[in-house]
């Protein structure tokens, strides 16, 4: 009787006020997940090169992407599906979406992963007196480790412990170098500094600082992959119609379109739970990120220094110990170091899942020959492998790595998929709902507006500035 009255048709009470906070997690995993290379490495040198005027690339970049991740979440709120099997339904010849995101992903979740693994190795070693190469296999490793049994609750646990490192360790650090509020507001104004003469000596520096902001832009919030994977957490949270739901298994249309009203409104108010949860993962994001770049900034800049190499760590570190004794050296590099084995531990989770459920679609005898676990299980054993290829034949670059993997996940898919989540929110779940249930459900205008305006956003920096800035 006490279930009857508590849910209809599997769809639990939503929480209200701030009972929401005490549900939140999907913002924990996504944000640790992409709180990562992008922010240690790439923040702390577009800092150190460009100083804190680039502020808002990284404002501007987690808030488009957060705005096409939160939609895709309430689509997979609102019918218990993830965000591929939403591309699966877009209209046009079967699957065409599907392929292509299984094509460019695939090559994009090996370089990625990689680049990961290969920071991470770089600073473990300056943690613990081991190589670098065997630092990155120890990340892998433990990421396997935490990811292998594929439940939502033990990721939650984990990166949550790793956002609280994060954050304590760069907030100590920033607060020590902040460039006061005239600095601050001057990183709002979009400009694009030159880049100085000292850096032009220095290797991996281009003249164009496009080549600087493009990959900060395509890492800031995660990229393509990110936004699909945050999906998946909604899904093993078990927010609105994912209460109950599996991996790898596409919505239940028969029992959509039979929702009514009554349950239309409860799935609501557990819209309204995932806007909290991804608000919160933006705020975090955003903070760290800004304040990676404001710690390169006040302690690169002035000793004209941008690390590019396998010493990236090291070289860090000796700067910020001389500035704040070994204490704050250790707690940067302590915050960097969780920071790139949450994004390890997030990619190994969110890329498997991602690939079988692409390859689930496009060749449907693999999905019935293999169990979801199984699919699971051997993406993740194959990315294990590509790891290690990847840290011990190309080496340690860090910096060229994890700006590939930018531009490959961050930027080149990232303007369809604003596209592709518009048409699943606007044509695909009305299709999918009762009418009553579409008219309780239908998403406001402000979600088109701004996905209409990420995929300008992010078009242009594909069409124009990546083309420029490669070219330079």
């Amino acid at each position: 009787m006490t279930e009857k009255l508590n849910s209809e048709q599997g769809i639990i009470i939503p929480p209200k006020g701030l009972a929401i906070l005490t549900l939140v997690g999907p913002s924990f995993v996504w944000c640790a997940e992409y709180i990562g290379s992008g922010e240690v490495i790439l923040s702390t040198r577009v800092g150190a090169i460009l100083g804190p005027t680039v502020l808002w690339a990284i404002i501007v970049g987690i808030f488009l992407k957060y705005w096409i991740g939160m939609s895709g979440a309430r689509y997979t709120v609102c019918t218990g599906e993830g965000m591929i099997d939403m591309f699966a339904r877009i209209p046009g010849p079967k699957n065409w979406v599907v392929w292509i995101v299984l094509v460019a992903q695939f090559a994009s979740a090996a370089v990625s992963i990689g680049s990961i693994a290969a920071a991470a190795g770089v600073f473990v070693n300056s943690l613990i007196p081991i190589s670098p190469y065997f630092g990155g296999l120890f990340v892998t490793i433990f990421s396997l480790f935490v990811v292998w049994s594929g439940i939502f609750n033990v990721l939650k646990i984990f990166m949550s412990f790793f956002v609280f490192i994060i954050i304590v360790g760069v907030l100590y650090v920033t607060f020590n170098v902040l460039p006061g509020v005239s600095g601050l507001a001057q990183g709002l104004l979009f400009q694009v500094p030159a880049v100085p003469d000292w850096a032009l000596n220095l290797k991996g520096v281009s003249s164009n600082p496009w080549r600087e902001i493009l990959p900060l832009l395509g890492w800031a919030a995660g990229g393509f992959a990110s936004q699909v994977w945050y999906t998946y957490w909604v899904l093993g949270a078990g927010y609105g119609a994912a209460n109950g739901r599996e991996y790898g298994v596409p919505a239940d249309v028969d029992k959509l379109k039979k929702m009514t009203r009554a349950t239309a409104e409860k799935i609501k108010g557990w819209c309204r739970v995932v806007y909290t949860d991804a608000t919160i993962a933006m705020l975090i994001g955003n903070i760290v990120t800004c304040c990676f770049l404001i710690t390169g900034a006040g302690v690169l800049g002035p000793n004209r220094t941008a690390p590019d190499g396998a010493q990236v760590a090291v070289e860090l570190s000796t700067i910020f110990s001389s500035t704040w004794g070994v204490f704050g050296g250790f707690l940067f590099l302590l915050a960097g170091a969780a920071a790139l084995i949450g994004t390890q531990i997030g990619q190994l989770a969110g890329w498997p899942r991602l690939l079988a459920d692409a390859v689930r679609i496009c060749f449907p005898g693999f999905n019935r020959r293999f169990e979801w676990k199984t699919q699971f299980r051997i993406f993740l054993s194959f990315f294990f492998l590509s790891n290690m290829v990847i840290v011990f034949t190309m080496g340690l670059k860090p910096v060229f790595l994890v700006k590939m993997g930018a531009i490959l996940d961050g930027l080149l898919l990232t303007p369809l998929q604003a596209v592709w989540i518009a048409v699943g929110l606007y044509i695909v779940m009305p299709k999918l709902l009762s009418k009553e249930a579409g008219q309780v459900l239908k998403p406001g205008w402000i979600f088109l507006a701004i996905l209409l305006i990420a995929f300008l956003v992010f078009g242009y920096f594909c069409i124009f500035q990546i083309p420029t800035s490669l070219s330079s």
